[in-house]
């Protein structure tokens, strides 16, 4: 009950509006009051500047480039072998999807053509297989990296509401994750058909991918679909950045299950890194 009094207000404010403000203060090139936030938000949330590219504020001219901030590149190790974790984050949910039905939190379900934004075809070929989903909070590190190496398909963006997607809120939100702004990208790699949703949230302004840049803003009120030939698709190998977030949000990602499996001891609640195993082959 308390969790359901906290988000009645998230269905009554400006969702997009605040998004789109928020957008513009991130890229605020303030000088010494961007310094001043950025090293509050260091002391607030404990980030570890150390294992930045950069660790002098500084270099950073707005809130968002240093949100945004690349690593070291001894910072994020990647597994020998296996899809590796694409972000920095908390797993959400792991496991196999029954059938066309996911599971958001405790309760409550959502359909995978739902997720998809209609796309009944990439709906059937995901039938059954692993999916996990995984939350980053505003102290991770907020680049998305690709898990395998894979060759772009298709991309679509579907629009919808900004819902924030903490714990809180997937707990008493139906079909969140259905229902927030997303743009899913289809792979094809060497374990098979592979798909990177990245979910939109309340104060994420812009989501983005490093082939077409930033795709929101503007806000669209439709769907895009993008297709990639195999002459022209971008191929992005194992552990390579794909996109970025500004603010916290959430990626899900669809594997098959044909070839890999989640490695048992990933559990729900369970804090990861990029580049940590996250499902063994299985030939």
């Amino acid at each position: 009950m308390i969790n359901q009094l906290k988000v009645i207000p998230q269905y009554l404010i400006p969702q997009h509006l605040l998004s789109r403000l928020m957008f513009k203060l991130t890229r605020w090139p303030g000088g010494a009051v961007t310094r001043w936030l950025i090293k509050r938000f260091i002391q607030h949330y404990e980030i570890d500047m150390n294992i930045a590219a950069s660790s002098d504020i500084r270099d950073y001219a707005t809130f968002n480039q240093f949100f945004t901030r690349t690593l070291k590149p001894s910072a994020r190790p990647l597994a020998s072998e296996g899809p590796i974790c694409p972000v920095d984050g908390q797993l959400s949910q792991v496991g196999v999807i029954e059938g066309k039905r996911m599971l958001q939190a405790k309760g409550h379900w959502f359909t995978l053509e739902e997720l998809l934004g209609g796309a009944a075809q990439w709906a059937n070929v995901f039938e059954g297989s692993l999916f996990c989903t995984l939350y980053l909070s505003p102290r991770d590190y907020h680049r998305i990296h690709i898990p395998v190496t894979g060759r772009l398909t298709e991309m679509i963006y579907v629009p919808g509401r900004l819902f924030s997607v903490n714990q809180a809120t997937t707990e008493v939100v139906p079909n969140l994750f259905a229902r927030n702004e997303r743009v899913i990208c289809f792979f094809e790699t060497e374990v098979g058909p592979m798909a990177v949703i990245l979910v939109g949230a309340l104060f994420v302004g812009s989501l983005e991918t490093v082939w077409a840049g930033t795709l929101t803003p503007p806000y669209g009120s439709e769907i895009k679909r993008w297709y990639y030939s195999s002459d022209t698709a971008p191929v992005l190998t194992r552990g390579e950045e794909l996109g970025r977030f500004n603010m916290g949000s959430t990626v899900i990602l669809l594997l098959g299950a044909q070839q890999v499996a989640w490695l048992p001891e990933l559990t729900a609640g369970k804090t990861l890194l990029m580049g940590q195993p996250l499902a063994k082959m299985l030939r």
